[in-house]
């Protein structure tokens, strides 16, 4: 009777912990029930905004890239500024830079109209960055889904916390592996960079006066360079746009590897995956760079491993109505 009950009992704390366990799993079925067409109501609303908009597959692929990187994937990044709230928005990183937020409104506004109060917005970051790349030309993946949204932003964590052009590639490679990733992953997500813009502001120090040299930064290609300089004069307008891939500015190819092996990153981040001396990134560009397909498998894996920072599972968070404030504010 006693060894009975122990391995009732063994049995019972078992259950509970894989329950929980599965609880804060991720899973490519969690709306199958609730939401079941959430994928196409996602895509669809990406598609028609792409119509319009040639950037804005980027611009929600790094929506979600700047949402994970700060307190986990929990759609912090797009809460406004409130009396309770200092919005990430508003953090260096961000401000003046991230965009897409009407299209996001755009896309819960459609989900809340077919499914309300079901999808979250940190999973429709997610959904939406699929369905930039894949409808880009690049490829597609089942997207693991289950997030709840945060009742908090970290404007801080922002400011510290995300990859920034201008930083050499260990810093970068720090905060990749604070997050849990890796360098193959460093690598093919810094791929998301064939295509989208930058703004001359990201990228005006190497052509003018590239760490305090007063030089162009030496591992820019110098008619690249050339072309640069006429989009982004010195003491020009900051804010002019620049292609981040030249060649294919709105696909999603394998291009922005071989543009770092003829040294045409377009940021200082870029270049130095492949110009930093006996760095293990370099490898990895000249894979890339030759195979395509092998891109595209990393970039897909990569996406789902940084869809699984931190997310907020269970009944933690909230699935917000309005993703741009906290139910009931």
């Amino acid at each position: 009777m006693c060894s009975l009950t122990t391995t009732f009992v063994v049995a019972a704390i078992f259950f509970t912990t894989t329950l929980y366990e599965s609880n804060a799993q991720l899973t490519a079925t969690f709306y199958a029930s609730t939401c079941p067409n959430v994928s196409s109501i996602v895509s669809n609303a990406v598609q028609q905004a792409l119509q319009s908009d040639s950037r804005i597959g980027a611009s929600l692929i790094r929506l979600h890239f700047h949402d994970c990187f700060v307190n986990g994937c929990d759609a912090s990044i797009l809460l406004d500024d409130s009396a309770n709230i200092q919005s990430e928005k508003n953090a260096g990183p961000n401000t003046n830079s991230t965009r897409g937020f009407d299209v996001v409104d755009n896309i819960k506004t459609a989900l809340e109209n077919s499914c309300p109060g079901v999808v979250s917005c940190a999973d429709l970051l997610a959904l939406a960055a699929e369905a930039s790349v894949s409808l880009s030309g690049g490829p597609s993946w089942s997207v693991l889904l289950g997030r709840r949204d945060s009742l908090t932003a970290n404007q801080a964590g922002a400011n510290t916390s995300i990859p920034s052009p201008f930083e050499g590639l260990s810093n970068i490679t720090s905060k990749f592996s604070a997050v849990g990733l890796d360098t193959n992953d460093l690598v093919a997500l810094s791929g998301a960079h064939t295509f989208g813009r930058a703004q001359c502001r990201t990228f005006s120090n190497r052509l003018y006066n590239f760490s305090g040299t007063g030089n162009p930064d030496p591992t820019l290609n110098s008619s690249y360079l050339s072309t640069l300089q006429q989009t982004c004069p010195q003491n020009g307008n900051g804010a002019a746009l620049a292609n981040l891939d030249p060649g294919t500015p709105d696909s999603f190819d394998n291009s922005y590897f071989t543009n770092l092996q003829n040294n045409r990153g377009l940021l200082q981040s870029d270049q130095e995956l492949f110009s930093t001396n006996g760095a293990a990134t370099v490898s990895i560009v000249n894979s890339f760079s030759s195979n395509q397909s092998a891109f595209f498998q990393s970039f897909a894996q990569s996406m789902i491993n940084m869809g699984n920072i931190s997310p907020l599972t269970g009944s933690n968070g909230e699935i917000r109505s309005d993703c741009k404030k906290v139910n009931g504010s």
